[in-house]
């Protein structure tokens, strides 16, 4: 079949996009797959109020994203169209494109954004769950998108008004990352027989890699409070104060708005090394090494697929007990679950596998053995078609 993909690309690249990349790769195997591709950048900025009320035109309705995927459309016919976030530049404009053309459409669900302005349903430092219900009213009193309360206000409106001129509703199948997810929008009004789960596929490296362990933890991911990030520093001041020199070294790679403050906490603790972005070779050599990775995620994890890149490498994870994490890290066998901001409860964790390293390799090795199990690239492929089978002659 022939596939396209759209997507509007984030501010700073992130976990999603790594995942649509490896979706238009493994899909590529057996069907021809194209890209329609924006990019949050070609907003028309917010240097002045002409520009801003240009920017929030484009958010509401973006004409110029439109005829873009149109000419895609006319050019290259597919069968099916992919959405990936199409916010803030793609707008309500690229959905009605491909439903005024009746083209079968997709929503790949990767995060909360159809019920979220952030994506995170977070607010204020913890969970904002009315945008399941439709009230955005706690992100927008905080300014929970780009630190602006009118930026997310007008945001809350462009997914309101998707939502009331029904635009999602002419979805004609979603694909969640996880049962977590798939459960979340059923409960806030996807109808069921609409939505499956596929979760991701992973890229399993052919020579096993469990060979190297320098001891430190890792922490890859946005430096963002919903991800935990303040939670790990807490619990490295305790490990620190109880292990002394002794305590592990914890390695923390990202960027995000808690970046200067981990940076600066990195200075007062020897025990913890900032290491700003890291991709390539820097980032594969960083999991090879470590003795476990960290995911002390707050918010509802979609899936985390940090997990993954652990798994591959034969290295346990620690994480919170947050959405789909809790389907990919299987408690004690693959590695260990701590309630989201549990610090006590992650220090135990830690300690334990101090005191004996050889329990870190063992689960690290079983979580490896699931994720090519359950995982690979070659039984994705097959549920996806079968999906794409079963949507095909649904909607005929």
């Amino acid at each position: 079949m022939k596939i396209t993909q759209v997507f509007n690309r984030y501010l700073q690249r992130g976990g999603e996009e790594i995942s649509v990349e490896r979706i238009s790769n493994v899909l590529s195997e057996r069907h021809q797959v194209f890209q329609c591709y924006f990019d949050s950048s070609q907003m028309a900025g917010t240097d002045n109020l002409a520009q801003m009320f240009v920017s929030a035109c484009q958010i509401l309705w973006n004409s110029t994203a439109a005829e873009i995927l149109g000419t895609h459309l006319d050019t290259v016919k597919p069968d099916v169209v992919f959405f990936h976030n199409i916010l803030p530049y793609g707008s309500a404009s690229v959905l009605h494109e491909v439903q005024r053309r009746r083209i079968k459409s997709i929503y790949y669900i990767h995060n909360f954004r159809p019920f979220s302005v952030n994506g995170y349903l977070w607010a204020n430092g913890k969970l904002a769950t009315a945008g399941l219900r439709k009230n955005f009213l706690p992100e927008i009193l905080t300014g929970s998108w780009q630190q602006s309360r009118l930026r997310t206000f007008i945001c809350a409106l462009a997914i309101s008004f998707m939502h009331a001129g029904g635009f999602y509703k002419k979805i004609d199948r979603w694909i969640a990352i996880s049962n977590f997810m798939r459960t979340t929008f059923i409960n806030a009004g996807i109808p069921e027989n609409k939505i499956v789960t596929l979760r991701h596929s992973a890229q399993i490296d052919p020579v096993s890699p469990c060979i190297s362990d320098q001891g430190y933890y890792l922490f890859l991911g946005r430096l963002i409070s919903a991800k935990g990030v303040l939670t790990l520093l807490d619990a490295w001041d305790q490990i620190t104060k109880k292990l002394g020199a002794s305590a592990p070294v914890l390695k923390i790679a990202g960027e995000g708005e808690l970046a200067q403050q981990v940076e600066a906490y990195s200075s007062q603790n020897r025990k913890v090394e900032f290491l700003g972005r890291i991709d390539g070779l820097t980032k594969k050599t960083c999991i090879q090494n470590c003795r476990a990775m960290i995911a002390p995620s707050l918010w509802w994890e979609p899936l985390g697929i940090v997990t993954y890149e652990a798994y591959n490498a034969c290295k346990p994870m620690l994480a919170a007990r947050s959405g789909g994490l809790a389907e990919t890290v299987h408690d004690s066998y693959t590695g260990f679950l701590h309630e989201p901001g549990n610090v006590s409860q992650l220090v135990k964790q830690i300690e334990m596998l101090e005191a004996d390293p050889a329990k870190a390799q063992n689960l690290g090795k079983a979580g490896r053995e699931w994720l090519s199990k359950n995982n690979n690239d070659a039984q994705w492929l097959d549920n996806f078609d079968q999906i794409l089978q079963n949507f095909v002659r649904a909607t005929k």
